[in-house]
């Protein structure tokens, strides 16, 4: 069998490395000791007034004691995210792997640093997505950690509903160079998490899902990445991006020209945040050349048949894009 972690043959459950990165080394299981959790009505209604995949998924805290994990209240270890019970999310029951297969393909594909993760099960069978806490010190003390939005200052109460939908992506590389002493190469590394969101289509890759925190040499740097997923396999009829590249991206030749983001839009953008263009291009090149392994990875996840072949078609939709050449 494959590994839940890592999709590499392992004897049973999760492989060594996968322990290691999740749970110290710990032989956790990969099947809960319990059935999903009953979501509270209340919580769930008022989350379901944000019609996107961050606004519906309920996270539960978990704490590793000995090899067990189970709920806790405070301190939490792991945040578990269950199948969220949304019926106006297409192909809901293949949202916990998806976002597996999405941090896997980042981390092990492209290099990106992502949170530990794993899929894990249910007494009952039922999936669910697992990942370590990457706030917590050894000691359990937390990390500081802030967010985008909050590093803008912007708020549900001063700037409304939506406001982790305002700002560009622009705007989270001038807060990365104001708040980043040597901010050069955490630039690079969040340019490629962009430019890795739009390939794979995640749509609602918003200010709350950039953070910087603190290092333990109390400066900071870009977090680890998380909630990366294929939004567009759940709301077929989103944007490609949760956020404008950068003001008027649309009017430039190429986007005039297709309808769409290419290649042009994500230079200007790497030259706006003040990239070097030689690392541009190495990484456009990089985040390019990789679709068979992409595509083998994808064969080997735990999709089920017909969400692979969309995810895939999504993918290569997204490599043509950027493929082509400015007009």
């Amino acid at each position: 069998m494959n590994c839940p972690g890592c999709y590499k043959k392992s004897a049973g459950g999760y492989c060594l490395p996968c322990r290691k990165s999740l749970f110290e080394g710990a032989k956790v299981s990969s099947r809960l000791p319990f059935d999903p959790p009953k979501a509270d009505v209340e919580i769930y209604q008022e989350k379901i007034k944000h019609l996107s995949i961050s606004g519906v998924q309920l996270k539960y805290s978990l704490r590793l004691n000995g090899k067990v994990l189970d709920f806790t209240e405070k301190d939490g270890e792991y945040i578990l995210k269950p199948i969220p019970a949304a019926n106006f999310l297409a192909n809901i029951e293949q949202v916990p792997e998806n976002e597996h297969l999405t941090m896997q393909i980042a981390s092990q594909i492209f290099g990106i640093k992502t949170a530990a993760n794993a899929l894990i099960y249910f007494n009952d069978g039922t999936p669910a997505y697992i990942t370590r806490r990457f706030d917590r010190k050894p000691d359990g003390s937390k990390y500081l950690q802030e967010d985008m939005a909050q590093l803008s200052g912007r708020t549900r109460l001063n700037n409304g509903e939506h406001f982790k939908y305002e700002g560009s992506y622009e705007d989270i590389g001038l807060l990365i160079k104001k708040y980043v002493a040597a901010a050069q190469p955490i630039l690079e590394t969040y340019f490629r998490v962009v430019l890795f969101n739009y390939i794979f289509s995640n749509g609602d890759a918003h200010l709350k899902n950039f953070s910087l925190l603190q290092t333990e040499m109390n400066d900071y740097a870009l977090s680890p990445a998380y909630d990366l997923l294929s939004t567009v396999i759940h709301t077929p009829g989103e944007y490609d991006t949760a956020l404008d590249l950068y003001d008027n991206d649309i009017h430039g030749e190429f986007y005039s020209t297709y309808g769409y983001y290419g290649q042009p839009e994500f230079r200007e953008l790497a030259r706006r945040i003040g990239m070097l263009e030689i690392r541009t291009e190495r990484i456009i090149s990089q985040i390019l050349s990789k679709s068979d392994v992409v595509i083998k990875m994808i064969d080997h996840s735990f999709l089920d048949d017909k969400t692979k072949k969309q995810y895939k078609q999504a993918y290569l939709d997204k490599l043509q894009r950027l493929g082509k050449d400015p007009a």
